[in-house]
């Protein structure tokens, strides 16, 4: 009687784990279906490797291809400009006034060329177009730390000798401690 309860146990064991199986091979097929289809392409254009959409690996560590990463760059540098317009920073900060011309570039560079990354990353010459919409986030956090702490309100401003008098002529040949010539004791 024992000997039969084992078989019993066995034989349901063996039959869940071949349904499992062939419920997971069905999952494979499936998958695979939706992944390589023989239906054509969405868009007219031959695919070519390595470019486009035919980029399989931007060839840096961690960084996974993105398709959708120009609309992605726009969408990211778009709300930099935003954050900028609603926060009480002045106009004439430096870090705003650098911030929107790079992200105002950035944005028309990818507004004119949406199907064209390559040309996004030439124009732009920061980096593959995965690297510029990292670059967009990791902006957004130093601007979140910038407008947090004020940072704008530290920057005192410079006066700038433009015709300097010094002993050296005006071209900083002087060490420190160093004195002129004519004061030598």
């Amino acid at each position: 009687m024992m000997a039969s309860n084992t078989l019993r146990v066995l034989s349901s064991i063996a039959s869940r784990s071949s349904r499992s199986a062939r419920q997971s091979t069905c999952n494979v097929t499936q998958i695979t279906r939706a992944t390589f289809s023989a239906q054509p392409a969405a868009h007219d254009k031959p695919v070519t490797p390595g470019i486009g959409l035919g980029k399989t690996s931007t060839g840096l560590v961690g960084l996974e291809v993105d398709h959708d990463a120009v609309p992605k760059m726009i969408t990211k540098y778009q709300a930099l400009l935003d954050k900028l317009a609603a926060s009480d920073m002045p106009p004439t900060a430096q870090y705003r006034i650098n911030v929107e011309k790079i992200a105002r570039y950035r944005i028309a560079a990818a507004q004119e060329n949406l199907d064209d990354p390559e040309k996004v990353e030439e124009l732009c010459n920061c980096g593959q177009v995965e690297e510029l919409v990292v670059q967009a986030d990791n902006e957004m956090k130093v601007m979140d730390m910038y407008l947090r702490n004020r940072w704008w309100e530290l920057v005192k401003p410079v006066d700038i000798e433009y015709n300097p008098s010094d002993d050296d002529g005006g071209h900083g040949d002087v060490e420190w401690g160093d004195t002129p010539d004519g004061e030598k004791k």
